[in-house]
């Protein structure tokens, strides 16, 4: 480096950094010391300088929580191109936050907070040379529009709607300060706590409107994000709690921040042509255009809600305007007068009501459910869903994508009345002028829509929606129409002219229109419900009828997690370092509290789907029948076991029923000792077969692990087999002599789905048989067609066992299970004492297995298993030739592994947690497992379809590029 030889002191190192003024390098000394070296440009101001310096050495006593760079030295040396400036500051350790990925709302908080702190620190500095023009000022933007003649066409169009915003932006009221000016991703260190640690660079500093510096942070901290209102709010949050804002800040804050992005668009257009090579000049273009076209389609006065809503502040200015007004307003009945009987109805997330989740996508199935919750409360109209989360909303047809993955709008913003029939007569609860009217087409829309804007005092307006009428409703009616309180506006219409939902009205208050039609959204975001339903108030407070009050929100979290740790067993977990509030399900999908939609790749035991219809119903005729225990003769339990032997080898012919995958394993060890006389058990190293004393015997998984005892003496454990590593891959020598039955998975599932070598199970199988042992095939997990090319696990070996165990799955999380035998075992085990199961094949079981083996059979999901498992297998391995953590793709259908490890094959289990964890943020359930917790596990319900894999592993792909899965 050309400037090397000026410094006062050696350098074993130099690196340069990037910069638009000065020109920076990282110095290492040969004590190991490193500093930054800023050299600045023939035309630096030395009174800027020393601004800069006076600036350094304030915040160096302001006791901040981060790093804030100071100038140890600073020399003039004279260069042919003019005097320049040699400054060397303290370096500051930490990684920049342009390369910290992902963006989190914590870091977002921590940025806004980096901010508030700056500001509060410098409110009280000034010094003369801050006072200048700069272009980087967000308040000097109009200084730049002549630089709009280097955009495009369409980017023309797009900054001249924001510099027409900004000239008549008034900022004048607003306090003002030296401001830090430059919170951007290159200027902000991070640090391993994921925290802001450090700030570089304060040559952008400069006296102006204070509210510049959170301004300038959002401009940066938007980009690139699918929803840049979420990075607004968190920046706000954090800033607003360590430098509170004013209300008149929280006005103008939307136009600073398109100030900025116009600073940076114009700059970069000017640098581009002035010096190409440079691309540290133009590094935030695209962004910053993407951006600035995402904010277009953002109403301003929206975006003020969201940063009122992140400083505590109500949504609405008016908002307490009009709770003063409405707590003494005269309304009329909004429906027919006279009074109609209302019941209280609930489809939230966790309801009963209104039956399973996908009778909301049958029409004619939600409008019986509909029509007999009214009938059974003896009621006209059924009302509620004002802030209501609903699961209705959560198919593919209202998902999009967030920062966090997809996505939807399922808070309900208004109220619904819903009816017997269509035609009831809507009412106006008061005066008004006709705001708009129309048809919204979209499916599961409003369809025929009025509405009303009203002023009931000076100063006060608001407005009020009316959805889901009849056709005729909008007959001579268009804006500006006058209506009167209690007149009659329109009529509920039906199904095929309103938007496809059973008769019921919509009613919805907003403060403001947000300069939609009457297409205003009637749904909001989860995470945005606070800034929604702030816009729109509860429309009781309109209603003149005594209504009911709505059905409960559910329990807060923190509040079920905290009575779940009082009341449960101590040992018991929850997954997850963010637990989950599920309250629904659905196929391959489960509901969260906030109607989350989380596809689901681990919960195999609800083998063909979470409430598949054909399961509940089964269960629900036959549970209005007869529930009884297996001593009485009833045909279906025959029909089950016949229907279950069918799918087995001749020789396993009788069956015995349980509740459950432990009580079959008990039941199996059992039998093999009335068998054989002993009760000596070989079994798998990281099997798992159970939760009673003795199945956990047999269970290295948990006897020699955490709270284990160890292998008692009765069992021997044959070591893991290691495709990946070729280790233990024959068992020979590790079979006992002595005789001993044999229990065992035909694929590990809590050995990390660790499927066997072949022609494993056979070499087992033969020396047990011929050591007077039986052989138990464990196929609570691997069974019921899942691996795609057989219907039980076992057949991939080749072997036939003398026992077969099924679990739950068997009824898609009915407690159900079974022992099926050889008639020699059952022979042997009928000792003469006889084995009763309260509840084992009674009848509501019996169906509820009848229902699952006919929806595996008439749905094909032993085939589905085997094509869809095929085309995921195919992508993950896509994934281990692009990731070297991903170490091995392994297993059948859909009964899958990925292992993670380091390039030496170590086992990467601090990877594997992150991306368990971040893929549930996303919305995707995964485990993890293995003899080091470094497995991810995919063994989903077996409706899981192509596009549900091409989803998973576009997440994958996203989240195996952050940095938690850096080994």
């Amino acid at each position: 480096m050309r400037y090397l030889h000026h410094l006062g002191f050696p350098v074993t190192d130099c690196h340069a950094l990037p910069g638009e003024v000065d020109e920076n390098f990282r110095l290492t000394t040969p004590g190991g010391e490193q500093l930054l070296l800023k050299v600045s440009p023939p035309y630096a101001n030395s009174a800027q300088l020393d601004f800069q310096q006076a600036m350094m050495e304030h915040l160096a006593d302001a006791d901040l929580p981060f790093a804030t760079p100071l100038a140890r030295e600073r020399y003039r040396i004279d260069s042919p191109e003019g005097p320049r400036f040699f400054r060397i500051h303290n370096w500051i350790e930490g990684r920049i936050l342009d390369e910290v990925n992902p963006r989190t709302p914590a870091l977002w908080r921590s940025w806004g907070e980096t901010c508030g702190h700056l500001c509060r620190a410098l409110v009280t500095f000034d010094h003369p040379a801050a006072h200048r023009a700069y272009k980087w000022d967000p308040l000097q933007v109009l200084d730049q529009q002549a630089l709009a003649e280097y955009f495009n066409q369409d980017q023309k169009i797009l900054a001249e709607y924001f510099f027409t915003r900004c000239r008549d932006l008034d900022v004048s009221h607003l306090r003002h300060s030296v401001n830090y000016n430059d919170a951007h991703e290159h200027n902000l260190l991070v640090g391993d706590d994921g925290r802001i640690c450090g700030v570089v660079d304060v040559g952008d500093a400069v006296y102006t409107a204070t509210l510049c510096e959170l301004a300038i942070a959002a401009a940066y901290a938007g980009m690139g994000q699918a929803d840049p209102l979420e990075a607004f709010r968190e920046l706000v949050a954090g800033y607003h709690l360590i430098f509170p804002l004013e209300e008149a800040e929280l006005e103008v804050l939307f136009d600073l921040i398109v100030a900025r992005l116009l600073l940076t668009v114009t700059t970069a257009a000017e640098n581009a042509r002035r010096e190409p090579a440079n691309r540290y000049l133009v590094v935030s273009q695209a962004p910053a255009w993407q951006l600035l076209g995402q904010l277009r389609a953002i109403h301003p006065d929206l975006a003020r809600a969201h940063f009122r809503t992140a400083a505590g502040l109500p949504a609405h200015p008016g908002r307490a305007a009009y709770r003063a007004w409405a707590a003494t307003a005269r309304t009329a009945p909004l429906l027919s007068p006279g009074g109609s009987r209302f019941v209280a109805m609930d489809l939230g997330v966790g309801s009963t009501d209104l039956g399973p989740n996908r009778n909301f996508e049958s029409l004619p199935t939600f409008t019986t459910h509909v029509r007999r919750h009214l009938e059974d409360h003896g009621a006209d109209v059924g009302i509620g869903g004002y802030g209501e989360t609903r699961p209705v909303y959560t198919t593919d047809d209202f998902a999009s994508t967030g920062n966090h993955g997809p996505r939807w709008r399922s808070v309900h913003l208004g109220l619904d009345f819903w009816t017997r029939g269509a035609g009831v007569p809507v009412h106006a609860p008061l005066a008004g002028v006709v705001h708009g009217c129309g048809i919204d087409a979209t499916a599961g829309g409003y369809g025929n829509t009025i509405l009303l804007a009203h002023t009931p005092r000076p100063g006060l307006t608001f407005y009020t929606l009316y959805g889901h009428l009849s056709s005729d409703s909008l007959e001579g009616i268009q804006a500006g129409t006058q209506v009167q309180r209690g007149q009659e506006i329109a009529r509920i219409g039906a199904p095929d002219e309103n938007g496809g939902w059973p008769p019921h009205l919509h009613f919805q208050v907003m403060l403001d229109v947000l300069g939609n039609g009457f297409d205003f959204p009637g749904v909001a975001y989860p995470e945005e419900a606070g800034v929604w339903l702030g816009l729109c108030p509860d429309p009781r407070t309109l209603l003149a009828d005594p209504l009911p009050e709505e059905v409960p929100h559910p329990d807060p979290l923190e509040s079920l997690l905290t009575r779940r740790r009082q009341r449960l067993g101590y040992s018991l977990s929850v997954s997850y370092h963010r637990p989950l509030h599920i309250l629904r399900g659905s196929l391959q999908y489960l509901y969260d509290h906030r109607g989350r939609r989380y596809l689901d790749t681990v919960n195999n035991v609800a083998h063909v789907g979470h409430e598949h219809p054909w399961v509940i119903e089964a269960a629900r005729r036959q549970v209005g029948v007869l529930n009884t225990n297996s001593r009485y003769l009833h045909p279906q339990v025959i029909e089950l076991a016949e229907a279950l032997t069918a799918t087995l080898p001749p020789e396993l012919s009788v069956v015995h029923f349980v509740n459950s995958g432990s009580e079959a394993n008990e039941l199996a060890l059992r039998m093999a000792e009335a068998a054989t006389g002993h009760r000596g058990v070989v079994a798998l190293e990281m099997g798992y077969h159970g939760n009673t004393t003795r199945t956990i015997d047999v269970s290295s998984y948990k006897f020699d692990r955490a709270g284990g005892q160890g292998r008692p003496q009765a069992t021997q454990i044959l070591p893991l087999p290691d495709l990946l590593r070729r280790h233990n891959l024959d068992p020979t020598p590790f079979l006992p002599l002595e005789s001993a039955s044999f229990i065992g998975e035909a694929i590990l599932s809590c050995g990390g789905q660790q499927p066997l070598p072949d022609g494993y199970l056979a070499t087992v199988y033969r020396h047990v048989r011929a050591s007077g042992g039986v052989c138990i095939a464990d196929e609570v997990q691997t069974g019921l067609g899942r691996t795609g090319s057989h219907y039980w696990a076992f057949g991939l070996q080749g072997v036939v066992p003398d026992i077969v165990t099924i679990g739950k799955p068997l009824g898609n999380g009915h407690p159900l299970g079974a022992v099926v035998c050889t008639p020699q075992v059952a022979a042997a085990f009928a000792t003469g004492m006889e084995y009763f199961n309260t509840f084992g094949g009674n009848p509501v079981s019996s169906a509820v297995g009848l229902a699952v083996l006919r929806v595996v059979r008439e749905e094909g999901l032993m085939e589905r298993a085997r094509e869809v498992g095929k085309y995921l297998t195919t992508q993950l391995v896509e994934l281990r030739a692009e990731f070297p953590l991903v170490a091995d793709v392994r297993g059948p259908g859909l009964f899958l592994g990925v292992e993670l490890c380091a390039a030496d094959l170590a086992p990467a289990t601090a990877p594997a947690a992150y991306l368990k964890n971040r893929m549930r943020d996303l919305g995707f359930l995964m485990s993890t497992d293995g003899p080091h917790e470094n497995v991810l596990k995919l063994k989903p319900p077996m409706c899981f379809s192509r596009e549900n894999a091409d989803l998973l592993v576009h997440y994958l792909r996203q989240v195996l590029r952050e940095d938690g899965c850096r080994c």
